[in-house]
């Protein structure tokens, strides 16, 4: 793409909800950290604790009541402007109507995209996630984790320079969830591109960052930033390497206690 590689810096944010009829919610408080260029950081935490609220405060559609979000060229320091990101979400967001690879090259298709470069395009995400051969079925005809390779399909064929994952697998069972975690760790890493990955699951954060990111309870601060030294290619393999038991043990010693924390606090959502 030809673009600088931006980080993005969280410095000291916090979000307040204050709605008129009800006492004010903090989400979100003194939330510093760092997502590297070209890295996958995963965000953990316990329910209620602003995951998902910060990934909505970096894609630019929830803005701090405090603190400041910044886009940094590494190399030298200067500020960059918000790189071009795409979503893939928990729930399919997909279009019944469309077939596949009109789902895929929908996004292609409203940037004004030609045909034939919008086709091989779709084609090319469409592979790379195997569906091929799928192309002309509708979502109705597939299973569910057929329908989120799309959705994450449709993320990749935009080229975005940052890939946001809001609990992606969420919606799956276990064993669809631990088929498309390891393809998605071998897409990205492939890609290279940077990637920031909302999960409850201290395996598919293992598997898939460079960095964790742990979060507390609400409301939501930085208990932990880990570095995930693993090697890769990682797959389910990985999971019977003693490094990765203890970074889970590490990692669920410190979400443990958040988590009888929230649950005392009755914090609920993401």
């Amino acid at each position: 793409m030809g673009m600088p590689a931006v980080a993005i810096e969280a410095d000291d944010l916090g979000l307040t909800f204050a709605p008129a009829s009800a006492a004010p919610t903090v989400a979100l408080e003194a939330v510093s950290c760092r997502f590297e260029p070209g890295r996958v950081t995963a965000l953990i935490g316990p329910s209620g604790c602003g995951k998902s609220t910060l990934l909505q405060i970096v894609r630019g559609f929830l803005d701090p009541t405090r603190g400041q979000l910044r886009f940094v060229v590494p190399a030298d320091g200067r500020m960059a402007v918000r790189p071009a990101m795409s979503t893939v979400w928990q729930a399919f967001n997909l279009f019944p109507w469309l077939t596949v690879v009109k789902n895929v090259a929908f996004g292609l298709d409203l940037a004004g995209v030609r045909r034939a470069e919008r086709d091989e395009r779709a084609h090319r995400a469409i592979a790379a996630v195997d569906l091929t051969g799928f192309e002309n079925r509708y979502p109705r005809q597939l299973s569910g984790g057929m329908r989120q390779r799309v959705g994450l399909a449709r993320a990749l064929v935009m080229e975005p320079e940052v890939l946001l994952l809001d609990e992606p697998f969420g919606a799956l069972d276990a064993q669809t969830r631990l088929v498309l975690q390891e393809q998605l760790a071998r897409l990205v890493e492939t890609s290279g591109t940077t990637a920031i990955l909302v999960t409850h699951s201290i395996e598919e954060a293992i598997l898939l960052a460079d960095a964790i990111v742990v979060m507390t309870a609400r409301p939501g601060r930085v208990a932990a930033y880990i570095d995930v030294e693993l090697p890769r290619p990682r797959s389910m393999a990985t999971t019977r390497d003693p490094g990765f038991a203890a970074l889970f043990d590490r990692i669920y010693g410190l979400l443990r206690d958040e988590v009888m924390r929230a649950m005392v606090s009755g914090g609920a959502g993401a």
